[in-house]
């Protein structure tokens, strides 16, 4: 699974564009699952994360696609966004990122398609005309959108710079998180530590209400900070699965998500190992819905902790 595989991937030919997009995503998904073992799946799979970390609001299948279009992006838009919100245009000759776009539009309260859609199927729903029909997703459509070095203009208003703030305003705020991720959270004494070599434990409470994380007390806020995310993590993504071998899976997830979010707010996350390995056998449904679940569990955290910044 060498990265070099998966440079410069286009999808200029409008005919055959939505296909390739899907076997794109497709195959990098396969190839996780056949070389999961190999150390350059675990660099891969991290090159992602870096990706993700970058558009944490974008799903996984989103920032595949950039990945492997234009893995070096900072900041995409489309061409009219560049040209009339930033002052910015498309350079002459760059090749658009493309990316899956939601389609907005009237949706039958029954079968779920649009009106056109609706009126090929064999759905006989007719208690309401499409006119009142409410809004919602109906699908995805390729969406042209150019990275900033693709732009050249006006230079940028002040761009969100919470990935380079400091620990000592940063860990009060992952703090203050514990109510939106729902734990508990317990500072806890290096003489009253009863956890070993561990920094953070994230246990069921004796109510078997909300989990309770312990987190080691230390004079390094930012590996405070460090650990307290990742055990965020693993309430958020351990809650409810009683499974050994499922919680051990998930565990390259909770990582996973940890090395996201500790990115985005600028902590020291070069300590993060991905053994991918634990994933062996899964399926390639199950391989996207971990990543379902990183994309979305990652951006969470992150929406959870701005909120207290």
């Amino acid at each position: 699974m060498a990265t070099s595989d998966y440079a410069a991937v286009s999808f200029d030919d409008s005919d055959t564009r939505r296909d390739e997009m899907h076997s794109t995503i497709e195959q990098w998904i396969d190839d996780l699952v056949e070389s999961v073992d190999d150390a350059q799946a675990s660099a891969e799979f991290q090159a992602w994360l870096d990706v993700q970390r970058q558009f944490h609001d974008y799903s996984y299948r989103n920032t595949l696609l950039i990945k492997q279009q234009c893995p070096e992006a900072s900041r995409v838009a489309g061409y009219r966004t560049w040209q009339n919100e930033f002052d910015r245009h498309v350079k002459e000759g760059e090749s658009a990122i493309w990316i899956w776009a939601p389609i907005i539009a009237k949706q039958c309260p029954e079968c779920g398609n649009s009106p056109s859609y609706h009126a090929n199927t064999n759905c006989d729903y007719d208690e309401t005309p499409s006119e009142e029909w409410s809004k919602g997703l109906v699908g995805f459509r390729p969406a042209p959108v150019f990275d900033i070095s693709q732009t050249e203009g006006e230079d940028l208003p002040s761009l969100d710079t919470s990935a380079e703030g400091n620990a000592d305003t940063l860990l009060p705020a992952v703090l203050d998180a514990a109510e939106d991720v729902g734990v508990e959270v317990e500072l806890v004494p290096d003489k009253e530590w009863k956890y070993g070599d561990a920094k953070g434990v994230c246990r069921e409470s004796p109510d078997g209400e909300s989990p309770i994380v312990e987190l080691l007390r230390r004079d390094n806020d930012a590996a405070m900070a460090s650990t307290l995310v990742h055990e965020y993590a693993h309430a958020l993504l351990h809650a409810g699965v009683d499974e050994d071998t499922e919680r051990s899976k998930r565990e390259v997830e909770a990582e996973a998500v940890a090395y996201v979010v500790g990115r985005q707010f600028g902590l020291d996350m070069d300590g993060s190992a991905f053994y991918l390995a634990t994933w062996e056998r899964d399926q390639a449904d199950v391989i996207r819905e971990r990543l379902t679940r990183i994309s979305r569990t990652s951006q969470a955290l992150i929406e959870y902790i701005e909120r207290h910044r």
